[in-house]
């Protein structure tokens, strides 16, 4: 991948409150903003009990609460997931969405669903999303590795994933409540007991991705490098793609198979942020966060009182933001 010039401590500070002041912008907006206007001066006294009871408290308890912190949580697994697989395969090309993560975790969601309804989903989801880059991964690396082998192995993966995510629902119609919303990407009547078990699945694997930052630093420098420096390359890669898989495995257990936040974010903080691990995974996550939260908010109140599920608003913009790393990637500007 193209090497970023590095950045001072300062700037990197700068970007990080910028954007962690960013993130908590487009939250207050999200809990403030729709059908019913909630004054932000009230959130205060809503989150606290003291106007419990009134049709506000109602209104961002179980609506818009749960909801932008789906938002939140998603983006910023997505994110910090793209980031890492990027890393990892020293590929600019690579995404959950694109290298067949998500649609995995969605197919093992869609059987969890039919056939063992009492499993866990974040749980099934991982299992199903980790299935799917190993699958992408030998496939690429038996067929010579290439960046756009592995784009093209992802995309074929991806669609066999998703024809047997249709065929269980052809047998088993019920086993996704809202599988349109599902299947495009959506944060639509979520409730706090959905997003509990993925919550602490994504903890986990930030925290851990976190700590491992330093072995991803090294990693970047080529696997010859790492093994000359005592670092398990391959043991430490298939680490960090787990993690990555949980990561965007747990948020497709909530959210649907959303695109696209897991390669435009990475790319855009690379540009920010440098290329230091620990600074650029958590300006992902925090990008992340914000990104798909605007998002979120644009698709309920641009058509208002219609709403767009937010994938439609993830794909309207990544889609030609893709067409765009191909065509970089294609004329040569992109390097190893």
């Amino acid at each position: 991948m193209k090497r970023w010039p590095t950045f001072s401590i300062r700037s990197k500070g700068r970007l990080l409150a910028g954007l962690a002041l960013l993130t908590l912008l487009a939250a207050i907006l999200s809990i403030c903003l729709g059908a019913v206007f909630v004054p932000p001066d009230k959130i205060p006294a809503i989150l606290s009990g003291q106007l419990a009871g009134t049709p506000e408290a109602q209104i961002i308890r179980f609506a818009r609460l749960p909801r932008t912190l789906g938002c939140l949580l998603a983006g910023m697994a997505l994110a910090v997931s793209g980031a890492v697989i990027q890393g990892v395969l020293n590929n600019p090309l690579a995404a959950p969405n694109i290298i067949g993560v998500n649609s995995g975790a969605g197919l093992a969601v869609a059987l969890g669903s039919a056939f063992f309804p009492g499993f866990s989903s974040p749980v099934a989801a991982f299992f199903g999303a980790l299935a799917g880059v190993l699958l992408v991964l030998f496939i690429a690396e038996k067929t010579g590795a290439a960046r756009i082998t592995l784009v093209l192995a992802g995309v074929a993966v991806s669609s066999m994933f998703g024809a047997g995510i249709d065929a269980v629902l052809t047998f088993v119609p019920d086993a996704l409540n809202g599988y349109t919303d599902f299947r495009i990407g959506g944060l639509e009547n979520l409730t706090m007991n959905r997003i509990l078990p993925a919550f602490w699945v994504i903890l986990i694997a930030m925290i851990l991705v976190l700590l491992l930052s330093g072995e991803l630093d090294i990693l970047l420098l080529g696997a010859e490098t790492a093994q000359s420096l005592g670092l398990p390359a391959k043991p430490l890669r298939l680490v960090l793609l787990a993690l990555a898989a949980a990561l965007a495995g747990a948020s497709v257990s909530f959210c649907g198979l959303l695109g696209f936040v897991g390669l435009i974010v990475p790319h855009i903080m690379r540009r920010l942020a440098g290329e230091e691990s620990l600074c650029l995974l958590i300006s992902c996550a925090l990008g992340g966060a914000a990104l798909l939260t605007f998002c979120d908010l644009l698709a309920r109140i641009l058509f208002a009182p219609y709403e767009l599920p937010v994938g439609i608003v993830l794909s309207l913009g990544g889609g030609p933001f893709f067409i765009w790393l191909l065509l970089r990637q294609r004329g040569g500007r992109t390097h190893d």
